[in-house]
């Protein structure tokens, strides 16, 4: 086997697509994030390219080159040819590194929820309204980083999360988010006595958007095993409607998600349950 590097434009990645005779379907969702990563400049060469086996047939890499294509830059590959038709078998079996895998290694704690909740934030922020699942949701292990390194406040918002979520059941993806962009819009409040309502519901009436948001995630939580329980986008939607009825001073007994409903925004009104934290 031979092995360089060339650098592989969009011109020369077509010409080596049309060696792929006999190869698995092409993913069109995995092409389009790894042609994501090319133009948004994630891209780094590794030992990982394309291979071509002893009759340059194509046998690994149609992906990256198809995303090339797509992506119109030139990048930097790893070219092998003379790989054994027989190696076909055992090519990209092994685990993809996640995010997690990312996270944990840049030193973060709680990488597992820590990354859920930085796609969460991301979707929140620039799709707050589209599905949060599919192609388009898909986030890559640099932009989680990028995201973090923005919103660096959203390790401790993750601890907080984490209480929610032990109190009521409510996503820790979810309760992360809406703590974090909440206490981020609004500085001036004081949430401790929203956390502690919404964890315990301890003294609260009938009508308190902390118990109402408490007993609807634990309903949810308790309810058919046929409706999807752990579904952050609507979590996060409940958590922000009982928030800005809380910070407004108004009531909610009740607490639905309408068909086509956008996320609610955080409200910028001041009513007379809220505690103003002091200067």
């Amino acid at each position: 086997m031979q092995t360089e590097v060339f650098d592989v434009t969009p011109e020369l990645a077509s010409q080596w697509l049309t060696r792929n005779t006999n190869n698995r379907p092409l993913s069109k969702n995995t092409v389009q994030q790894l042609a994501g990563q090319i133009q948004r400049g994630e891209w780094q060469l590794t030992h990982q390219g394309i291979a071509f086996d002893e009759d340059d047939v194509l046998i690994d890499g149609q992906h990256r080159l198809a995303a090339i294509v797509r992506a119109g830059v030139t990048v930097p590959l790893t070219v092998t040819h003379g790989v054994p038709r027989t190696a076909f078998t055992v090519m990209d079996t092994g685990r993809k590194r996640t995010g997690r895998d990312a996270l944990a290694l840049a030193g973060e704690a709680n990488a597992t929820h820590l990354a859920a909740a930085l796609r969460g934030l991301h979707l929140y922020l620039h799709a707050p309204n589209s599905a949060w699942s599919g192609a388009s949701s898909v986030t890559s292990n640099d932009q989680l980083l990028v995201i973090l390194d923005q919103h660096p406040g959203i390790r401790d918002s993750l601890n907080h999360g984490i209480a929610l979520n032990r109190g009521c059941r409510i996503t820790v993806t979810a309760a992360t988010i809406g703590w974090y962009v909440t206490t981020t819009a609004r500085p001036e409040i004081d949430q401790s006595s929203w956390l502690e309502g919404v964890v315990t519901g301890a003294l609260l009436e009938s009508g308190d958007p902390r118990l109402t948001l408490r007993n609807t995630m634990l309903g949810l939580a308790a309810g058919s095993a046929h409706r999807r329980r752990d579904d952050s986008r609507e979590h996060l939607l409940y958590y922000l409607k009982s928030w800005n009825a809380w910070v407004e001073g108004r009531n909610v007994k009740l607490l639905r998600r309408s068909p086509n409903e956008t996320m609610p925004r955080i409200s910028r009104q001041s009513g007379v349950a809220q505690t103003v934290a002091k200067a």
